[in-house]
């Protein structure tokens, strides 16, 4: 028989079930309660602690920019130097209101509509925790006034940073360039790593073309911040690369008299050493101050520069095109030599005029109006040169041809840019038939070649064209890239050799003293120049036609337009035996060479004159 099991007591389970509940009640309200004291002695004994280290627990990567390259002259004087700027920052993620924070900061300091619209650009494209740049160069007052609000501007910052100051203002604004606030284009085409902190950027000439060599690289630090995004302590530290520092083959005082020489005029010069193509001079005028652009340009003082009629931002020594006039001639004159087409006895008559065979027009010789004849019944090489006879190179210019007028000069390098390391360099135009047909769908007419064989019609060139080419002539034929670079942290850039013309001495020698007799001789077209002159130089006026004078006009410089009449122009090299510069000068409107040549004998005055102790 099966044993009887008694049924569970249900009073007893419910008993046990209670007694479980409430023991799991109290651990849990036990737990509860510590919780809720662990949290009220989080928030409200120990709030200002916690608060405190909360704060203190902000690491952010900062970037530190580099040092930019200092600028020097061939014998070390200061052209581009770096002076400390305040900018005013906001950090984005530290302001609740923008909106509000930028009416107070325009009610504490002046903040233009450009500086708001740079603001809201730059803010697009920021990086977490990034200061965006609102106003540089702010004042002590400026400063001293936003750090005694600055406990209600919080993620305002006011910080130094070195900017670009060219001490010289003006004096080297078109040779050396500057820096300005980098743009939205030039931002997606910068390294974004490299130029983090960096506002600024070369925008023209050596600023721009050495850009990679003065900028460096940018360094960073971690660093801990409190809510406020003042620095705390510096976590680690990589210290920036600064820029290479950067000397040039110009020189300080040829540059100012240059620049001085030029005065109120519009003109270029430009000087190179011909042994080793290095820049002595470039000068262009009107200049600039470009201290403007280094420290952000005003809407107001750009627009006078760009409206100007005087063009001062143009740089006429790479940039401004300009017929060559006569001198070319003595180049035209080895192109002559070098053909077999002429030699140094070979003469040609003049009347004042030169007429195409079978064409009853009349090309007239700039000595005409004032003889009312021709320089002699008969002219040779010699004569040509010193007086500038046209009628010489008209026939000349027949007997090559453009195309053959093209294939000779192409070797001084017109046409072509001489690949100086600046930018914005044009290339000038030297015409042939192909380029005509090219550019204009038209052929080329034999009146066109008389033109081009005295440097006027199609034939252009700019003022460091013709100073390369003048280095050739005093080279015997060594064509050098021109270099406005000398040393790069001191070690030194030797220009490269382009290419050797092969010409005969003898030719040289006759070209050389042709263009002596120009100041030298008592008919040269620059005699005056000459006048208690030490040394010798071999040199070549020329004038450049602006408007075109009918057939049987007289031009009349006092009842043409001041920006109507001639330019003047003037390239010479010196000492004439061992040529040591390269001159060519050119002033627009001047009205002849005559306004071209005083202001290159004050250069050639101040490289060859100077003692041994000047440099």
């Amino acid at each position: 028989m099966a044993q009887h099991i008694p049924f569970r007591d249900p009073g007893q389970a419910i008993g046990i079930y209670g007694a479980r509940t409430l023991v799991a009640v109290l651990i849990v309200l036990s737990l509860l309660a510590i919780i809720l004291l662990r949290y009220y002695d989080l928030q409200i004994n120990d709030y200002e602690t916690y608060r405190t280290q909360s704060e203190r627990n902000r690491v952010q990567l900062q970037p530190l920019p580099p040092k930019r390259g200092l600028i020097y002259d061939r014998n070390g004087v200061l052209l581009a130097d770096n002076r400390p700027s305040h900018i005013l920052s906001i950090v984005r993620e530290r302001v609740t209101d923008l909106e509000g924070t930028l009416a107070e900061l325009q009610a504490l300091v002046p903040i233009s509509g450009a500086d708001l619209e740079n603001f809201q650009q730059k803010l697009q494209r920021r990086r977490p925790y990034e200061p965006v740049p609102l106003r540089f160069r702010l004042t002590e007052e400026e400063r001293a006034l936003l750090a005694v609000n600055r406990h209600r501007l919080p993620g305002v910052t006011v910080d130094a940073q070195l900017v670009r100051h060219y001490p010289h203002g003006e004096l080297f604004a078109h040779a050396i360039g500057y820096v300005g606030r980098i743009n939205e284009q030039e931002s997606q085409q910068l390294d974004e790593r490299n130029y983090r902190g960096t506002f600024h950027v070369g925008k023209v000439g050596v600023e721009n073309f050495y850009e990679n060599m003065l900028h460096g690289e940018v360094g960073y630090q971690n660093v801990e911040t409190n809510a406020h995004g003042r620095v705390l302590r510096v976590l680690e530290r990589h210290d920036p690369v600064p820029g290479a520092d950067v000397t040039l083959h110009l020189d300080f005082d040829l540059q100012k008299t240059a620049f001085e020489a030029l005065g109120e005029q519009r003109g270029a010069v430009v000087a190179i050493d011909p042994k080793t193509g290095g820049v002595l001079a470039l000068v262009s005028t009107p200049g600039f101050d470009a201290n403007l652009f280094a420290n952000g340009i005003s809407g107001a003082d750009y627009s006078l520069l760009r409206d100007s009629p005087d063009m001062p931002l143009f740089n006429r020594a790479v940039q401004g095109q300009y017929p060559p006039g006569s001198t070319i001639k003595p180049m035209m004159a080895m192109a002559g030599l070098g053909s077999g087409l002429v030699t140094t006895e070979t003469t040609v008559p003049d009347p004042g005029w030169y007429r195409l065979p079978g064409n009853s027009r009349r090309y007239r010789d700039w000595i005409l109006k004032i003889r009312g004849t021709g320089h002699a019944p008969h002219v040779a090489l010699e004569m040509a040169i010193a007086e500038s006879c046209d009628t010489y190179f008209y026939d000349l210019a027949r007997r090559l041809t453009i195309d053959g007028m093209h294939e000779y000069l192409q070797h001084y390098g017109l046409g072509e840019r001489t690949g100086l390391d600046t930018t914005n360099e044009r290339p000038g135009v030297l015409p042939s038939t192909d380029w005509k047909r090219d550019a204009m769908g038209q052929p080329w007419y034999p009146g066109e070649t008389l033109s081009a064989g005295i440097g006027q019609g199609y034939m252009l060139a700019t003022p460091m064209q013709l100073a390369v080419a003048t280095a050739v002539l005093a080279t015997r034929g060594e064509q050098r890239v021109p270099r406005l670079l000398r040393s790069i942290a001191g070690e030194a850039q030797s220009p490269p050799l382009v290419t050797t013309m092969a010409a005969n001495d003898e030719h040289w020698t006759a070209v050389h003293q042709a263009m002596r007799a120009v100041v030298h001789s008592p008919r040269g077209t620059a005699r005056k120049i000459g006048q208690g002159m030490p040394y010798e130089i071999a040199s070549k006026t020329g004038t450049s036609q602006v408007i075109g004078i009918a057939q049987n006009a007289v031009y009349i410089e006092e009842e043409v337009a001041e920006r109507h009449r001639n330019h003047g122009l003037f390239i010479a090299f010196a000492p004439y035996e061992a040529p040591v510069i390269a001159v060519a000068v050119i002033i627009e409107n001047g009205g002849g060479a005559s306004a071209a040549s005083p202001v290159a004998r004050k250069v050639l005055d101040s490289w060859l004159l100077r003692s041994p102790a000047d440099g």
